[in-house]
């Protein structure tokens, strides 16, 4: 283009942002004109009359072009182009130009009728939503009415189900466990038939149990009996506080059993605790004798580090409602010895000495005897870190530190996917890794979505600037590892996960050895060996999906309960009463075990019914769920509750 042409302006281009051809203001077109052209030269000869018509021409032009523009420039800039002695006829000029311009182009208006149709759709999509999950909801109902029909019928009293058999078994040390377990999850449910089924039968025999059972092991029991009878305790309104209408659970039957519960807890802790104080360390003995409170280690003279670090929830909270602290202050001895032993960034052996109070070992692993003492690290932190004097502010630290090894010495990605896993280091972090994965390891993407943003929703956190760098990429790691755990079902032949799972990673793999979906994107990242195959109803991973479905508030984790609640029902409902677990995912039809374990129902159902149902239900900001899916209250000082 020559430079002699002038530009083809035109209004239409005001947006066009290129340095060689720019929008320039009628304003400074025509003050340009005036000082620039031979207009200036004359100016001086021109009489008052002259300049006075054109100032008045130029006056016009100005708002002709500002009626024509689609930008017109604003009241502000032209005051400041006009300060000084003809500040008075800009800001009149400004009047003008407001007066002149096109009002603004607004988007379609909506009829009252189009607008009023389109909230109804909306709504009743949202309403079709929320009815298709209470219905979800109402069949893992039904899936625990069945399967507590079938263990009353064949095997009330014994700890647990065998349901082809059609009988009972003692497992866990003969105290009714599976009653026990289940006593909070008919609670939630609203399951008041079974309620009274359930408290009827541990008032008229638990308390004569205990006083004639034998050997039994310090966790499970803590965790299954001990820790279901205090929940239930709390959910049947045993405290006399206004924490328990923050549970969303109304319970028809509260208070008629609590005390009874809350007795029969007392006398069970108090025979436990003779592990605490039979032991010459802070670390209990594994096994309790019930009939004389006495204690033992265990044929090998080990614990497991998990186990004698996941008691204290339980111990903390009987203390709370008994008034009594000996409870606590035995349980809290053990983690504040923990924190004086060596680790490795963070990481602990699975194996612990009683007598000598050190660990034993380099065997470190999240699965079997290692997964819950990372667990209880953070959980304890949530139930006690509101007390005043802030004690257990080094449990937090610990955590942290853990979950930094973790992300350093064991976290791996399989080929030819990339699945993001959490493998073992048997001989410690000088030997070699091992990408093997045992089903109990998902419990960590809901331990680090938990962790993360203390149980609020990750836009809250968000929004509060609550996260910092290791949240975000814990969170983060929780979504991979969760994902990772949700295809260890998928790409079964049964859609149900194995006990334990390899990754085929560079160095290692296994042909001939899927999961049997061929239509599986990840079938071969995955490698099950064939002692590995049995499926045991674990509930760790829908644990995981309902914690971090609370927590991101994402609906794919519903759908991936749904699909893995599906499965079991498929696979292991047994019609005479009862579920089973399978001795092989990989093939169809697979065979049964013929063995209900106590927490398909205290754990697995309730938390996907948890998963399906209202967000406000025990709330975790406010409840913190023990190992085994007892919910427990958050310690708020008391003008808090």
């Amino acid at each position: 283009m020559s430079s002699s042409k002038s530009l083809p302006y035109s209004t239409k281009d005001v947006d066009y942002d290129n340095a060689k051809f720019r929008y320039r203001s009628p304003f400074k077109v025509m003050t340009q004109a005036l000082f620039t052209s031979s207009i200036r030269h004359d100016c001086g000869r021109c009489s008052l009359g002259k300049l006075l018509i054109l100032l008045m021409i130029g006056g016009l032009t100005y708002l002709m072009v500002m009626h024509k523009g689609s930008n017109p420039v604003s009241s502000d800039l032209l005051d400041v182009g006009f300060i000084g002695k003809d500040k008075v006829v800009a800001e009149g000029v400004s009047k003008f130009g407001r007066l002149w311009r096109k009002p603004p182009r607004l988007p379609p208006r909506l009829s009252p009728d189009e607008a009023h149709n389109i909230t109804l759709n909306a709504d009743r999509a949202e309403l079709s939503a929320n009815s298709e999950w209470i219905s979800r909801q109402g069949k893992v109902k039904d899936a625990f009415i069945h399967a507590w029909s079938g263990y009353k019928k064949y095997a009330m009293g014994f700890d647990e189900l065998m349901p082809l058999s059609r009988r009972g078994i003692d497992g866990l040390g003969g105290l009714g466990a599976t009653i026990i377990d289940s006593l909070d999850t008919a609670m939630i449910m609203g399951v008041d038939e079974i309620v009274s089924e359930a408290e009827t039968w541990i008032e008229e025999h638990l308390m004569e149990r205990i006083n004639v059972k034998g050997q039994v092991n310090l966790f499970e029991t803590t965790i299954r009996v001990l820790g279901g009878l205090l929940s239930a305790y709390h959910l049947s309104g045993g405290e006399q506080s206004t924490v328990l209408s923050a549970s969303g659970i109304s319970v028809s039957s509260k208070g008629a059993k609590s005390e009874i519960l809350l007795k029969t807890a007392t006398k069970l802790a108090d025979r436990l605790l003779s592990a605490f104080t039979s032991s010459p360390t802070p670390i209990p003995y594994s096994d309790v004798v019930l009939h004389d409170s006495s204690a033992h280690p265990s044929p090998d003279g080990l614990s497991s580090t998990s186990e004698v670090s996941t008691l204290q929830l339980e111990f903390n909270y009987l203390s709370k409602v008994s008034g009594d602290p000996k409870y606590s202050l035995e349980a809290m001895k053990t983690l504040e010895h923990l924190r004086t032993l060596p680790k490795m960034e963070g990481l602990v052996p699975i194996y612990i000495s009683p007598h000598s109070g050190q660990f034993s070992g380099n065997n470190i692993r999240l699965g079997s005897r290692g997964d819950s003492y990372y667990e209880y690290l953070i959980k304890v932190w949530i139930q006690q870190k509101n007390k005043l004097d802030n004690q257990v502010k080094y449990l937090y630290e610990m955590y942290e530190e853990a979950m930094k090894g973790v992300r350093h010495l064991l976290v791996r990605k399989s080929i030819p996917k990339g699945l993001v896993f959490v493998g073992e280091l048997p001989y410690g972090p000088e030997g070699s890794f091992s990408p093997k994965m045992d089903h109990l390891v998902c419990f960590l993407p809901g331990t680090l979505a938990l962790g993360a943003t203390k149980g609020i929703t990750k836009t809250k956190a968000i929004e509060n600037n609550l996260l910092n760098a290791d949240d975000l990429e814990n969170l983060n790691l929780a979504e991979d590892l969760a994902k990772t755990c949700f295809e260890m079902y998928s790409v079964t032949s049964t859609g149900l996960a194995p006990e334990i799972a390899y990754f085929h990673i560079e160095g290692f793999s296994e042909g001939g050895l899927d999961g049997g979906n061929r239509s599986s994107e990840y079938i071969n990242d995955i490698i099950i060996k064939h002692n590995d195959r049995h499926n045991l109803l674990r509930p760790e991973t829908v644990e995981s999906l309902f914690v971090l479905h609370r927590i991101t508030q994402n609906p794919k984790y519903r759908e991936w309960g749904w699909q893995i609640f599906e499965a079991f029902e498929k696979y292991t409902k047994v019609d005479s009463g009862g579920y089973s677990s399978l001795h092989d995912v990989t093939t169809l039809p697979p065979q049964k075990r013929d063995k209900m374990e106590t927490f398909f129902l205290g754990e697995t159902l309730k938390y996907l019914y948890l998963l399906f149902g209202d967000n406000n239900v025990l709330p975790l900001d406010k409840y913190v769920f023990n190992t085994e899916a007892h919910p427990f209250p958050i310690d708020f000082p008391a003008d808090q509750e």
